[in-house]
């Protein structure tokens, strides 16, 4: 199943990366250069070479310890992915047209900021999904829910617009999406926090050759109780309730996904205003392309991977203990005797250990 959503997103992502290139094509071909689409589909390789070559050496050092072409090809993985970026940059600098050179480099900062916001980005939410299938569903689904929501709400209600970029999009709508979106997180939340699958990071067993999500839950997935703010005491009739931690977080991923999450397709908007473009694409009928559809999830996969890192994310013992167990036996042993020494001098271990 994990390999099913790893395979998902990069087909995601080469779908948009593909879309917004090929609007830019259609504006280089008329001048009939030569390469940008041959380099813009090399750059992507090589982006997804390094992006992907990181999380193999991340998430996949015992497996790559027994094979030895993977071990000379993680070992001078940054040095490869640089001699094959150059290769591409040399290639560009061959292909300048004189009289065209500015269009060429308008061009060719086009391709970079693609890769910025598709590659990238769609790095992040696989980063996110090793971390527990929970926090990949949950900010997805927001976003869903609000975009849904904020549409019934503006469709019944909606009378004041909301930003002139949209202007289907009014503030009842987007008022309405932000409080049932809130809502949905917390209850999603609660009803996934309870599986071990959704909520344990996912891990390679390399003796098994497959991914495995088993962990005892950390304490943001056990139940715990709170106690209610006086004020709504006395309208709830409750003192304390029971719920789990991660439920409190479902409440910043809800907000941003409904407040800040529309900017994305805000923006979006205003760059199809650009080109005088109605959908990106034509991928589904009567929705324009993938692009269409995932324009506010990219912003809300950076989110997520800043909030776990800045507000959750602790030292992982068991990345650690990888780490260790690739290193040569002597540096191991080194390793050995200053934790031994750390130790004993915190009273953790008895001295009569030393030695």
């Amino acid at each position: 199943n994990v390999g099913f959503f790893f395979l998902h997103v990069l087909s995601i992502q080469v779908k948009c990366y593909h879309e917004i290139i090929t609007i830019g094509y259609r504006v280089y071909h008329s001048y009939d250069l030569p390469w940008f689409r041959s380099l813009s589909w090399y750059f992507l390789l090589c982006v997804n070479y390094f992006f992907y070559g990181e999380t193999v050496a991340d998430y996949f050092a015992t497996f790559v310890q027994r094979r030895e072409q993977l071990q000379f090809l993680i070992r001078y993985h940054r040095f490869i992915s640089f001699a094959l970026y150059l290769a591409g940059f040399c290639m560009f600098v061959l292909s300048l047209v004189k009289k065209h050179y500015r269009l060429q480099f308008y061009m060719f900062a086009w391709t970079h900021v693609t890769l910025l916001i598709t590659v990238t980005q769609s790095h992040l939410v696989i980063q996110n999904l090793f971390e527990g299938m929970i926090w990949f569903l949950v900010p997805i689904s927001s976003v869903i829910c609000n975009d849904i929501t904020a549409y019934i709400f503006g469709f019944f209600f909606g009378r004041t617009p909301l930003i002139k970029l949209s202007p289907k999009k009014t503030w009842e709508g987007f008022i309405g999406g932000f409080f049932s979106t809130v809502v949905f997180g917390f209850i999603f939340s609660y009803f996934l926090a309870q599986h071990q699958y959704f909520v344990c990071p996912v891990e390679y067993n390399s003796e098994t050759n497959r991914f495995v999500t088993e962990c005892e839950p950390s304490e943001l997935f056990q139940m715990k109780k709170y106690s209610v703010p006086p004020l709504l005491q006395a309208v709830l009739g409750w003192e304390t309730v029971n719920m789990y931690p991660f439920q409190m977080h479902s409440f910043a991923l809800s907000t941003f996904a409904s407040l800040i999450g529309p900017f994305g397709g805000f923006f979006a908007s205003g760059f199809k205003r650009a080109f005088k473009i109605k959908d990106f694409a034509d991928t589904i009928p009567g929705h324009g392309g993938i692009m269409d559809r995932f324009d506010c999830q990219y912003l809300m996969a950076t989110f997520v991977h800043v909030y776990i890192t800045s507000f959750i994310r602790g030292p992982n013992p068991s990345k650690l203990l990888k780490q260790l167990l690739i290193l040569q036996p002597e540096q191991q042993l080194s390793v050995y005797k200053t934790l031994k020494s750390h130790l004993v001098e915190k009273g953790i271990l008895q001295p009569s250990l030393r030695g």
